[in-house]
């Protein structure tokens, strides 16, 4: 990859987030990856003086369900770009009453209940099993957190994210299965394989979760026009966010904090 295509951050956009508007100077590349196409051109473009890198998961006016997207060629193709820092923000419903719509959750844990995708790198002859147990960047948790302190964003510094398969919501049952039983706080359906990929490619990762309702257990009946309000002041807000984290982001992560970025030399291959 020639050296003006290159990036250390990078935004993957989901619901809500599709377009590089925030950026300036930007320009479309197309990466090829041994996977196939990633989900859409990658913008490159700047903001607070650092060269991002801008993915919509879903692809441009989100033409690609959840467990159509191609997370391997979305995570190679920043990782060939020189991408170090990986931050995804996503809609997501909420499991627990105390995490509201309209609020942020930074996720420390998941839980995976996607059933059919490719979920990893190393599908042999070379096998790599790479630990999970902390499975977000905590020093690029710790700077969104803080980040999202200084714009007063109310945003809950840790949480359990259960992904699934979709692109169906759950049933009532599933949803209070996923409250009361797994105990997790929010749930989408993108997070699972891309964080695991991450890992694997040795970037730090985290994820700003946006909720825009809670999840069907609560029996609170949810109209489209306030999930789309909801989502529209979120959007606002996680652009804010995005920029005061890109500014306050070091040349590299403290390694002290950060598990992700040495995560093979730990792995069982």
């Amino acid at each position: 990859m020639s050296s003006e295509n290159r990036a250390q951050i990078a935004v993957i956009g989901g619901s809500g987030l599709y377009d590089p508007g925030i950026f300036s100077n930007t320009r479309e590349i197309k990466v090829y990856t041994p996977y196939g196409e990633p989900s859409d051109l990658i913008t490159l473009g700047e903001l607070e003086g650092k060269v991002v890198a801008f993915l919509p998961r879903h692809g441009r006016r989100h033409r690609i369900p959840p467990h159509k997207i191609n997370y391997r060629a979305n995570i190679w193709a920043l990782k060939e770009l020189g991408v170090k820092w990986v931050i995804s923000v996503s809609a997501v419903g909420s499991l627990n009453l105390g995490y509201k719509p309209g609020e942020f959750v930074i996720p420390d844990q998941f839980i995976d209940m996607t059933k059919r995708r490719e979920y990893t790198f190393y599908d042999g002859p070379v096998v790599a099993h790479v630990s999970m147990a902390e499975p977000f960047c905590n020093s690029l948790r710790k700077v969104i957190i803080e980040s999202a302190k200084r714009l007063n964003i109310t945003t809950h510094p840790k949480g359990t994210y259960i992904c699934i398969e979709g692109p169906r919501f759950s049933t009532r049952a599933e949803s209070l299965v996923w409250k009361d039983v797994f105990k997790a706080d929010i749930i989408g359906m993108t997070l699972v394989p891309e964080v695991n990929l991450a890992c694997e490619a040795e970037m730090c990762y985290s994820t700003i979760a946006m909720i825009t309702d809670y999840d069907v257990f609560a029996e609170v009946p949810v109209t489209a026009e306030e999930v789309t309000k909801v989502m529209s002041e979120n959007t606002a807000k996680a652009k804010a966010l995005l920029r005061e984290v890109i500014r306050s982001l070091p040349e590299k992560p403290d390694e002290r904090e950060c598990s992700c970025c040495h995560s093979l030399k730990t792995a069982l291959v």
